[in-house]
C-alpha cells in the first residue's frame, strides 16, 4: 500500500487533481481511498455525483462511540472510498484539530486492515502547515508528499512552506518530498517561474498539467474529467499523472 498526501493552496486545484487521480487509478482496478483533509469538505463532492457525504466529525457529534466505518466512509465513482475529515464549527475550535480526530477514529475502527486500500490518497489544505494539516507528514501516515501550484506568487509560497515543514520531520524517517505538480493558470511564462522555484527549494517539477476547459465543463455536472472526457487530452494527462505518482503492484 502506498500512502499519498497532496498539498497546495486552496484553490489551486489541488482536490480537482486529486479526484482525477483516484478515478483513473481505481479505473485500472486498484483499491484507492481518498481522504479530505480541508474544513470545506468538498474533495471527493466530484466523486460523489454532487452529492456532500458526512464528515468524521458531523457522524461523531452525533453518534459517539457508536460511530461505525460504514458511516464515516462512502463508496464514489469507480468505487473509490471517500472519507471527510470536516472541521469545527464556524467561529469555534481548530480546523487542524479535525484531521486529527479523522485520522485517530479511522485508525481506531481499523479502516486499512478492513478495506485494504493499494492506496491512499490524501487531499490537503495548505495554507498553513501547521496542528492537523500537517498530520500526514508529521505522524507518518504519507510516505510521500507532492504539492500543487501553479506560478502565482502565493501558491509558490505555500509550496515553500510545505516543503520546509516536510523536511522538517524528515529526519523522523517520515514522508519524503515528491515533489511539484504544475497545475497551469495561464500565466506568461509559468513553467519557467515553477522550475526556477523548485530550482531554489531542491526539488523537482514532475508533472504538468495544461489548462483545459474541460475540467470546468466536468465540474459542472459533479464528475471527474475521467468520468465525464474518458477520451480526452485531459483525461490521458491525468491517468500519466496517476501512473507516475502510483508505483506499487495490485
Amino acid at each position: 500500500m502506498e500512502r499519498i498526501a497532496i498539498y497546495g493552496k486552496g484553490g489551486i486545484g489541488k482536490s480537482t487533481t486529486v479526484t482525477n487521480i483516484s478515478a483513473a487509478l481505481a479505473q485500472k482496478g486498484l483499491t484507492v481511498m481518498q481522504i479530505g483533509c480541508d474544513p470545506k469538505s468538498d474533495s471527493t463532492i466530484n466523486l460523489m455525483g454532487g452529492k456532500r457525504i458526512p464528515t468524521v466529525l458531523e457522524v461523531i457529534r452525533e453518534k459517539g462511540n457508536e460511530t461505525k466505518l460504514d458511516d464515516l466512509v462512502s463508496i464514489g465513482s469507480f468505487g473509490v472510498l471517500c472519507v471527510e475529515a470536516g472541521g469545527p464549527k464556524p467561529g469555534i475550535g481548530c480546523a487542524g484539530r479535525g484531521i486529527i480526530a479523522a485520522f485517530e477514529k479511522l485508525e481506531a475502527l481499523k479502516a486499512e486492515a478492513f478495506y485494504q486500500p493499494d492506496i491512499i490518497l490524501y487531499d490537503v489544505l495548505g495554507d498553513v502547515v501547521c496542528g492537523g494539516f500537517a498530520m500526514p507528514i508529521r505522524n507518518g501516515y504519507a510516505d510521500k508528499v507532492c504539492i500543487v501550484t501553479s506560478g502565482e506568487r502565493m501558491s509558490l509560497y505555500a509550496a515553500d512552506n510545505i516543503v520546509s515543514a516536510v523536511r522538517s520531520y524528515g529526519s523522523r524517517g517520515y514522508a519524503s518530498l515528491g515533489g511539484l505538480i504544475l497545475n497551469k493558470k495561464g500565466i506568461v511564462n509559468e513553467e519557467g517561474i515553477v522550475q526556477n522555484v523548485a530550482d531554489e527549494i531542491d526539488t523537482q517539477v514532475i508533472f504538468t498539467i495544461e489548462r483545459d476547459k474541460l475540467v470546468q465543463d466536468a465540474e459542472a455536472v459533479n464528475q471527474t474529467v475521467i468520468e465525464k472526457f474518458p477520451n480526452s487530452t485531459q483525461a490521458r494527462a491525468y491517468r500519466q499523472l496517476a501512473d507516475k505518482l502510483f508505483s506499487g503492484e495490485k
